[in-house]
């Protein structure tokens, strides 16, 4: 407990000498380790556009400010031409759509309505026609 309690001095907080190698080499990974942190990976590619021509970084920096001007109106037209389509859509084709399946609908139920009253074969000949007898002559 005496040792705790008193302060170190430098000779105790150097290695000793059979380990000096080894902690040679761990100060040379943490170096390492510290110059890769230092760094960021943004800073890194920004230190490689220097092995580029200015020529050839301004018109790469053109060409993305191009592109990404052309992308921003191909979306906002998108959009735009979306919206037009989807709601015109809704209110040229819908309604034409609703009213055609609520003919059909109802020719369904007119159709159900004379089977019920004529008989089952009548639905499928077309109506009243065939139920009646023919007159041919007595007229």
């Amino acid at each position: 407990m005496a040792t705790s309690t008193m302060p170190l001095t430098p000779e105790d907080l150097l290695p000793s000498k059979g380990s000096a190698g080894k902690t040679e080499e761990l100060e040379e990974d943490t170096e390492e380790e510290e110059d890769e942190l230092d760094e960021t990976l943004a800073e890194r590619l920004w230190g490689l556009t220097e092995m580029f021509p200015e020529r050839l970084r301004s018109a790469a920096g053109a060409t993305f400010d191009v592109s990404f001007s052309v992308a921003q109106k191909m979306y906002r037209f998108s959009r735009a031409a979306l919206w037009i389509g989807t709601t015109s859509f809704m209110i040229l084709v819908l309604p034409v759509v609703f009213e055609t399946e609520k003919l059909q609908m109802e020719q369904q139920q007119q159709l159900q309505q004379r089977q019920i009253l004529l008989g089952p074969n009548t639905g499928l000949s077309g109506g009243m026609s065939s139920a009646l007898p023919s007159l041919s002559g007595k007229i």
